[in-house]
């Protein structure tokens, strides 16, 4: 059976009252966020950033990505309402600074060119249409924006046992991409520079990062009903 997006929502429910005490928070979610992180700081150029954490589940990312840049507007999107609800203390603490909202992948709730950076961080194997989430965060960024996103990296021997057996053993018919298919994938999205960075840790990754050309015509369609960034949400003195 095809994996589909009612049973990601229910794994997801299943999982989100032991998610940030899991055993991936250890083994491959903290490398992933180090490794995002450093790529968004390495080309900041010291400006204020708005950043779409897509995925973003209980916020542990986002808060992460706010420690290491104080001075960005991050909003987070997840399909799964139990998995922000399980992160309300955490959305407390960020109020201001980080904005929760609940959304699909496939049907960003943004306007064109909201973003300077999105992100997408261990996640991407439970979208079942992968090419159209990455159009549609493709749509989201500013021209020049970069999409990073990381996933389970499935090439190597040891990497296709964790994530094409194991992996999908207990979470179902997920898709963990190969190298050639993520770039395939940002290729037909209209990315340039697309970069590919395997790191090979007990829990292997790849990380993939593309940039938004300078101009190109809008992306979405009439089955896109994106909503403006609602900005003043993230004003302190709002």
């Amino acid at each position: 059976m095809d994996y589909d997006k009612d049973q990601a929502t229910a794994e997801f429910t299943r999982w989100s009252e032991s998610y940030d005490r899991g055993i991936l928070q250890w083994l491959i979610f903290g490398p992933s966020h180090r490794a995002i992180i450093k790529r968004i700081v390495a080309n900041s150029q010291s400006r204020r950033l708005d950043i779409l954490d897509v995925g973003c589940g209980t916020g542990i990312f986002t808060e992460r990505i706010r420690t290491a840049l104080p001075e960005a507007r991050v909003w987070g999107v997840d399909l799964v309402s139990a998995m922000l609800e399980q992160g309300a203390t955490r959305w407390r603490r960020q109020a201001g600074k980080v904005q929760p909202v609940q959304g699909d992948s496939e049907r960003l709730p943004f306007a064109d060119a909201s973003f300077d950076v999105v992100t997408c961080a261990n996640s991407f194997h439970h979208y079942p249409n992968q090419q159209r989430a990455v159009c549609e965060m493709r749509r989201v960024l500013r021209p020049g924006g970069r999409l990073i996103l990381e996933d389970g990296y499935r090439d190597s021997l040891w990497g296709w046992f964790i994530f094409d057996v194991c992996v999908a053993t207990v979470e179902g018919a997920v898709h963990h991409a190969s190298r050639r298919r993520f770039r395939d994938l940002f290729t037909h999205a209209g990315f340039e520079s697309i970069v590919q960075k395997a790191h090979h840790r007990p829990a292997p990754f790849i990380l993939n990062e593309g940039v938004a050309p300078a101009t190109s015509p809008a992306l979405h369609g009439p089955h896109f009903a994106p909503a403006a960034v609602d900005e003043d949400a993230l004003d302190p003195a709002a």
